[in-house]
């Protein structure tokens, strides 16, 4: 039996692609299995990619958790002061996860030409700023340095300088509207160092990085009152308790607030993505799987008198089925093997190329982004090959209803 069972694997896996009825329905099989993986692996990397870009532009602007005053209004213009004399500054002892912690200030101004004018927030940063996430989002010039006297270099973005029609070296004017009390607004001459692009228009819009004594000074502030801090931490994915967990080792007079809940509709808009995410995933599988058990019928359908054959020789059901699920297992894979190919190809061009651009408005990046893991392509590739196997399961059942005398006689 063992012979018989030898030889009718090598006459399907030799025939399985010359027959002309079942070699363009097995081709199409192979076919749907790879734009499956291909699409599914495109959901994936573009979905998750898009999610953490964004994520990034937010947390480089707020850092994952807020701590202000409770007196601060609901605007981003720092109005309440509070010390930097805190237990938990510079290093946030209390709760393991926090890298780093720094001081900030934002004030509202206005950018004056001599034929323009535009509104926008100076965001006063120090000596303890990470400059990490702007590293990225540098377009042209350089970082500013404020680790030494009071600068008046800054930082503007890309969005802005179009629209004033500013460069690298060009000087500007922001004026600071003072309270009822004052007479005479604050005008401070900024000189421009670098250009960044964050790809987060709504935020790019609002933002000038510049130093944060400027603001002290026009606010009256002592040299160590800020607006508030800004706390990052080593894994986002612990931000709900990490959130918790800073809040209760502040003060009572401050309040904590976490980028998810300071941008909600935000955060809310991309975690739709999971939910795409698997519908295309199940849609994928569901269309590959039911392409695969077409050809697996048409591969038995042909060889029926085979399997009549190796029945009246005593072969038993399950080793017969188990005959036509290897072989549709070696198409699957084979599918599998150039939806990878052409998959990750389509993936890396886009990473390393920027093929495919969207709008910043609408998508908050200027290049659809990629992100790409051993851990979801393999897990994909498994999920793919099991799943579309159990579903053939059912179809080859039917070999168990298939006469030996009316299958040898079978044309």
């Amino acid at each position: 039996m063992n012979y018989e069972f030898f030889l009718a694997k090598r006459i399907i896996g030799s025939k399985a692609y010359k027959s002309s009825v079942s070699a363009p329905i097995i081709k199409i099989g192979i076919a749907a299995i790879a734009i499956g993986i291909v699409v599914m692996m495109v959901a994936i990397a573009t979905g998750i990619g898009l999610q953490q870009k964004i994520r990034d532009k937010v947390v480089a602007f707020n850092g994952h958790v807020t701590i202000s005053n409770f007196d601060s209004n609901a605007s981003q213009e720092s109005v309440a002061p509070i010390s930097k004399k805190q237990a938990f500054y510079p290093e946030f002892k209390a709760v393991n996860g926090v890298k780093h912690v720094q001081a900030v200030a934002a004030k509202f101004g206005v950018i004056r030409t001599e034929t323009d004018f535009e509104g926008a927030y100076l965001k006063g940063v120090g000596a303890d700023y990470d400059w990490t996430y702007f590293k990225e989002f540098l377009v042209a010039g350089k970082l500013p340095d404020y680790t030494k006297t009071r600068s008046e270099d800054v930082l503007i973005s890309q969005y802005l300088a179009n629209r004033l029609g500013f460069k690298i070296g060009k000087t500007f004017q922001m004026v600071f509207p003072k309270d009822d009390t004052e007479k005479l607004p604050n005008i401070i001459t900024y000189h421009i160092v670098g250009i960044y692009n964050s790809g987060f228009q709504d935020l790019d819009a609002q933002y000038v990085i510049g130093d944060i004594r400027h603001i002290q000074r026009i606010n009256k502030w002592n040299d160590d009152q800020i607006g508030n801090f800004e706390v990052f931490i080593d894994n986002y994915d612990e931000l709900p308790q990490k959130g918790i967990e800073i809040y209760q080792n502040t003060p009572s007079t401050f309040n904590t607030q976490t980028i998810t809940e300071k941008y909600a509709s935000v955060f809310e808009w991309i975690h739709i993505f999971d939910k795409n995410i698997y519908g295309i995933i199940g849609i994928m599988i569901l269309v590959a799987g039911i392409n695969m058990i077409t050809a697996l019928l048409v591969l038995i359908l042909e060889r029926t008198q085979m399997i009549g054959i190796l029945k009246a020789l005593g072969s038993n059901n399950w080793s017969i089925r188990k005959l036509f699920l290897y072989n549709a297992g070696y198409l699957i894979v084979l599918g599998l093997f150039w939806g990878n190919l052409i998959g990750l190809g389509l993936l890396l061009a886009q990473k390393y190329f920027k093929l495919f651009p969207l709008d910043p408005s609408v998508y908050y990046v200027t290049e659809a982004p990629v992100y790409i893991s051993f851990g979801y392509v393999l897990a994909l590739n498994v999920g793919t090959l099991v799943l579309c196997l159990l579903m053939l399961l059912v179809p080859s059942y039917i070999i168990t209803k298939i006469s030996p005398v009316k299958a040898i006689r079978f044309e």
